[in-house]
């Protein structure tokens, strides 16, 4: 079997950016999300425009809605590899 290469990273993702592609994926809308997590659908669009930070209580919040870790969310460039947590 052949060995495989990781990826290279082809996009940088923002924070408000993972927020919309998990919402997207799920299929929800601002809206939605809104009534799940009850933050602010305005919030919810700054978030992702990156108008207003996530913060670690929305992190927490948004994560559960969207069936993910927090840090997914706070950190969507983390490269574990390279980079040491501590």
């Amino acid at each position: 079997m052949r060995e495989f290469r990781p990826a290279k990273r082809r996009v940088e993702v923002s924070v408000g950016d993972s927020v919309r592609i998990l919402r997207e994926l799920q299929e929800l809308t601002q809206g939605q999300l809104a009534e799940l997590t009850g933050i602010p659908q305005s919030t919810i669009s700054a978030i992702e425009n990156s108008r207003v930070n996530l913060g670690v209580e929305r992190a927490k919040v948004l994560a559960r809605a969207l069936k993910c870790h927090p840090a997914v969310l706070v950190f969507p460039n983390w490269d574990v590899a390279s980079e040491s947590a501590a």
